[in-house]
């Protein structure tokens, strides 16, 4: 592992009270049963002290394919919130196949010269990648509008979701550090060990099939990071083969800890008469021999509701207690 400096990341600026936040359609549509999800996501947001907006392209029963709109026309919704100072921040409706269509078309420099959060996660995590490498933005891997704050939170005890609120409110107005983050009782040791170092990922297969393009990160700006990662569907063959494209690219032999997260409707995994690996087998079979920490079963991704996991970040994480902090604020 090189211990190569890390740029600065780019910190939005924190929000306050009655700040607006729009909720934006920057990958799937909205379907139609799903509009008392996100109307409980407008009343999230609302009771954390922010106006809350739609996004024109966030219209039941609108789409293109797989999509919201077309990637040009996503684009073009997105660069306008990126370019509107009233907007302060945008969420992610949910997430979907769409972000890879329009990587080029995003206004780099309306990031630059007015960072803003960005929050989301699957398909939004591209977005998180791609313009941390291009602008050092810190990018928000949280939950999504409708399936999470409207979903995943409705379901947890009410404890829960109050202190998801707090945590997120936090998140988004405090520059001060949040410090340690509520563990949970699935959270396991697979390699003890205890680093710091700054957060990058996402989904497992958009960190992979990133690297293959040219918004690719450089491979120092994995050197000394806390790599994160969870995936969707697929099977336990596909991650390991993922995993081991991280491998070739010389991004394992960098990185000095790894959290993963719950996996989600993966096929193959342990447990079956087969002699299947578990998800924990499988990541240390790819890491081999380094020894680094490795925290698995986090709440983040899919599995939801998602613990925020701000890349660019610095984070302090002992696999053997078990604990995840947060060293630096996400805002400014």
């Amino acid at each position: 592992m090189t211990t190569t400096a890390q740029p600065q990341p780019l910190r939005p600026r924190a929000l306050k009270p009655g700040d607006l936040v729009v909720i934006a359609s920057l990958s799937g549509p909205l379907h139609a049963e799903y509009e008392p999800d996100l109307e409980e996501a407008v009343a999230v947001l609302e009771r954390m002290g922010f106006r809350v907006r739609r996004a024109p392209l966030l219209e039941a029963g609108r789409r293109h394919w797989w999509s919201a709109a077309a990637p040009a026309e996503i684009a073009g919704e997105f660069n306008a919130l990126l370019r509107d100072p009233e907007v302060r921040a945008i969420i992610a409706h949910d997430g979907g196949q769409t972000a890879f269509g329009y990587l080029d078309l995003i206004d780099v420099e309306a990031i630059r010269s007015d960072p803003k959060p960005i929050l989301g996660y699957s398909d939004i995590s591209l977005l998180h990648l791609v313009l941390y490498a291009q602008t050092g933005l810190v990018g928000f891997h949280s939950d999504l509008a409708t399936p999470g704050l409207g979903g995943h939170w409705q379901t947890a005890p009410a404890a829960r979701r109050a202190e998801l609120e707090g945590l997120y409110a936090t998140l988004l107005t405090s520059t001060a550090p949040i410090g340690p983050l509520p563990p949970g009782p699935s959270w396991e040791c697979w390699r003890a060990g205890r680093t710091e170092g700054h957060l990058i990922g996402g989904v497992l297969n958009r960190i992979a099939l990133n690297q293959a393009t040219r918004y690719a990160l450089p491979l120092e700006r994995f050197d000394g990071a806390v790599l994160f990662w969870e995936e969707l569907g697929g099977l336990a063959s596909h991650v390991w083969s993922y995993l081991q494209v991280l491998r070739h690219a010389g991004i394992l032999d960098r990185i000095s800890g790894m959290v993963v997260g719950i996996p989600t409707a993966i096929g193959g995994l342990g447990g079956s008469p087969d002699g299947s690996p578990t998800l924990r087998e499988i990541a240390l079979d790819a890491l081999g021999d380094r020894d680094i920490p490795v925290l698995g079963n986090v709440e983040f991704g899919h599995a939801g509701p998602n613990l925020p996991m701000p890349v660019g970040t610095r984070v302090a994480l002992d696999a053997q207690r078990r604990t995840l902090s947060l060293l630096e604020a996400a805002v400014r």
